[in-house]
């Protein structure tokens, strides 16, 4: 039993899927009522009045949303230096958070950068 080539080519593998992922690209939707109280973001969707209370993750990512930095750069540069956090499973969560955000018409996601708009 080779186990230890075995776990090797798992390991190559998660490594290739890990490189080929593309870049997550996100900005604020302008039609956003947002308002920071005590370090913390409430915002409420346009689309379904759906209201978000961010805490201090969610809120950092939030005004990191500028379209032109990606989310793994914003996981690397803003949470993993302020928290004591694994940067995959950081990213895993952001990306499952601003996906939330992008479905209730909050944020849009691309896998390029997005060009600026003005508020």
């Amino acid at each position: 039993m080779k186990i230890d080539g075995f776990q090797s080519t798992i390991d190559n593998r998660q490594s290739e899927i890990d490189n080929s992922m593309s870049p997550l690209y996100f900005s604020r939707i302008r039609e956003v009522a947002a308002r920071e109280l005590d370090g913390e973001m409430m915002i409420m969707s346009a689309r379904d009045s759906t209201l978000f209370n961010l805490n201090e993750l969610g809120t950092i990512i939030w005004q990191a949303a500028d379209g032109a930095t990606s989310l793994e750069d914003i996981v690397a540069q803003k949470i993993c230096v302020e928290f004591e956090v694994e940067p995959a499973e950081a990213l895993k969560d952001a990306e499952s958070f601003v996906r939330e955000l992008a479905e209730h018409g909050i944020l849009r996601l691309s896998d390029q950068p997005l060009k600026k708009i003005d508020d």
